[in-house]
């Protein structure tokens, strides 16, 4: 069977961070939030915790080589109960809902740069067409991802290089520090907005959902996922420095397409909008990505749980071809019912609780099994992995206050997926 090279990897990881949150999630903040250096500071932020969750998830990967992600680590670590539930949140809201978020995104700047069509049609022609792509052959697959990933960084650094030099305006926001960023850093609201960020920067983890199909996985995932990180969180400061210095934020406050807008004030309306054709292209590689690796998770479920044997079938490549048409099918479904913010959040909140349990897996795993192989070691350990528990559980407690409606979505998910693992085992032994 052929191997994914680092570089599809690296590619998948950068494409499913760099998608729908950041370019649309800044409108969000500005609702409680209307200060450039705290907005800045959130990003900053998020990219230090999301460095310090792909680290950790990197020994864990490296120490349990093999595809699935959270449900392969959480299985091993703590008890096939907690790696079901977890394999169920992925499939569910980890990549169905954000690849339906993504491909609804994708419709939106497509029509609103002239396409004469509707956006809901777009996002679904976007999702049937690269899913075909993906369940072809892995070297077709590989290529398509690259290439999509490759497009998507040249466009972001030529647009924000771009619309600083030709925007007609003085910076529109000043990034000063003063008192009143000082109060609002580490208020109630920074930490809601920072489950907006943590949102942009989820897929950091990627990699590890097709680790078992990578080239000497234990050598290479801890630099795919440290520095496809690191070159992420860069992009997106970038991003937002961009879009606050270019675009009034009285104009952005509350909007969900804030790059057309910025390019509206950067190039002038008829070439802003024909930067919505350019942006919409950067979320095909998101919508790419999402469905190339979450797939490996329902794929793994079905390995496992006899009742779900059809969802491992694979394709002569070895691609589990079941698998990615459930989750299309499963993100279609999002796409045509459910609406934008309300899943944004809920759904980032409960990736948030996945990955929290994941790492916290990691003191529990050298806890429980001192002499396993870790061909890699978590930098600075244990500060590392307790500076994204901290954030992590910050952030999730104040959704629990402030967001109670979201947070009981969330829970009733993980309920949902303790319920069928349950449904699931009292009627058919779970293969060994």
């Amino acid at each position: 069977m052929s191997h994914y090279p680092p570089k599809v990897a690296a590619a998948v990881v950068i494409a499913n961070m760099i998608g729908t949150g950041v370019f649309t999630s800044l409108g969000f903040q500005l609702i409680d939030i209307q200060s450039a250096p705290v907005i800045m500071a959130l990003w900053l932020i998020g990219g230090v915790s999301a460095l310090c969750g792909a680290l950790s998830y990197a020994e864990l990967g490296a120490a349990l080589p093999r595809s699935g992600g959270e449900y392969h680590f959480l299985t091993d670590i703590y008890h096939p109960c907690a790696g079901f539930i977890s394999g169920w949140v992925s499939a569910t809201v980890g990549f169905a809902a954000p690849s339906a978020l993504a491909a609804l995104t994708f419709g939106s700047y497509l029509s609103s740069s002239g396409v004469g069509a509707d956006p809901l049609w777009l996002a679904t022609l976007a999702i049937i067409a690269l899913t075909a792509a993906h369940c072809s052959t892995r070297r077709h697959s590989g290529n398509t991802q690259t290439l999509f990933t490759v497009l998507k960084l040249t466009l972001i650094v030529v647009f924000s290089l771009a619309a600083l030099v030709f925007s007609p305006t003085e910076r529109q926001a000043t990034f000063l520090w003063g008192e009143e960023a000082s109060a609002l850093l580490g208020s109630g609201a920074f930490a809601v907005s920072l489950i907006y960020v943590n949102y942009a920067y989820s897929g950091w983890n990627a990699a590890t959902y097709i680790s078992g199909e990578l080239a000497a996985p234990q050598k290479s995932l801890p630099w795919v996922l440290g520095i496809s990180t690191t070159i992420v969180a860069a992009l997106y400061c970038l991003l937002n420095f961009v879009f606050l210095s270019v675009a009034p934020i009285d104009e952005v406050v509350g909007k969900v397409e804030v790059g057309i807008i910025v390019a509206e004030f950067a190039f002038g309306k008829k070439i802003g909008s024909a930067m919505g054709l350019l942006l919409a292209l950067l979320l095909i590689s998101t919508i790419s990505a999402m469905i190339l690796a979450g797939p490996r998770v329902l794929h793994r479920i079905g390995q496992d749980y006899p009742r779900f044997a059809p969802i491992a079938r694979e394709n002569k490549d070895g691609i589990p071809i079941n698998a990615i048409l459930l989750q299309s099918g499963t993100a279609l479904l999002f796409l045509w019912t459910a609406s934008f913010e309300q899943i944004l959040i809920f759904s980032g909140a409960t990736m948030a609780l996945n990955t929290f349990a994941t790492v916290l897996g990691l003191f529990v795993l050298r806890w429980q099994r001192p002499q396993l192989s870790r061909p890699f070691s978590v930098t600075l350990y244990p500060i590392t992995p307790l500076i994204f528990l901290a954030i992590t559980g910050w952030t999730l407690t104040y959704i629990v206050l402030q967001r109670p409606i979201e947070a009981l979505i969330s829970a009733a998910i993980v309920a949902s997926g303790g319920f069928f693992y349950w449904l699931v085992t009292a009627t058919a032994p779970r293969t060994q």
